[in-house]
């Protein structure tokens, strides 16, 4: 099984935002622990996929192993980190995308840690 993880900061920003609505937006993450295939691929750099998840007007962007991510079979990601690092709105979506880019280029996964 995969492991989620949400940074400290994302976690805060969609407790302010959402209240309540927080917790069905925190176990949708968390069902990619289940089905690590689901969201939709708006990036990568190097071997680091960005992937997004909707909900209502809003996207939640996670990273992960790209190759293991294409290459291996649901039962075979037992090893397999997904980390949740940043939201946006619709209008807001490409910067977001090319933010996540670039401290990906500048400091690797490690840009993302709390």
């Amino acid at each position: 099984m995969a492991k989620v993880i949400i940074t400290k900061k994302l976690e805060e920003e969609v407790n302010k935002i959402f209240k309540k609505e927080s917790i069905e937006i925190f176990e949708s993450m968390k069902k990619l622990e289940e089905n690590p295939h689901k969201g939709k691929p708006v990036g990568q750099v190097g071997g680091v996929a960005i992937k997004e998840l909707k909900y209502e007007g809003y996207r939640f962007y996670f990273i992960t192993d790209g190759f293991k991510i294409k290459m291996l079979q649901k039962e075979e990601l037992e090893d397999l980190l997904i980390k949740f690092v940043r939201m946006s709105d619709k209008k807001s979506q490409q910067k977001t995308i090319e933010d996540i880019k670039d401290v990906l280029r500048k400091f690797g996964e490690e840009g993302f840690s709390g």
